[in-house]
């Protein structure tokens, strides 16, 4: 569903709803991030598993997260910064992908959802929020 601000979103979930959507794949954007507990209540209300790539969204109540480890990220986009900021040609740098993801399972979300989460991908999770 198209989300283009806060406003829009008991509407997209309604539309959800309507649809008979199964899950909730909340995009990575300043919006998601900002509204990220809202998003997290509104998927809850709608009986909806819902999943980021942030770990502050699990945190937030949503029901899980997988995606690249944001500080990791951060601390490879300075070391970058640092090597442009004494010289290098940005285009001379080589382009990186992720090496180290994170999983995020809300427990007590996946308890009101009604969802088991099997003990095989409990003990595969960075973080277990109870």
């Amino acid at each position: 569903m198209e989300v283009n601000g806060p406003d829009d979103f008991p509407s997209a979930f309604q539309a959800a709803g309507n649809q008979r959507v199964d899950a909730v794949i909340v995009i990575h954007n300043p919006l998601t991030i900002a509204y990220r507990a809202r998003i997290a209540e509104f998927a809850l209300k709608s009986r909806l598993p819902s999943i980021s790539a942030t770990t502050t969204f699990a945190e937030a109540g949503g029901l899980m997260n997988y995606g690249p480890d944001q500080v990791a990220l951060f601390r490879r986009a300075a070391l970058f910064v640092d090597k442009i900021l004494k010289g290098a040609k940005p285009g001379d740098l080589p382009v990186e992908q992720p090496t180290k993801f994170e999983l995020a399972i809300n427990l007590k979300t996946a308890k009101a959802l009604g969802i088991v989460v099997p003990e095989q991908l409990l003990l595969r999770a960075d973080q277990v929020i109870k």
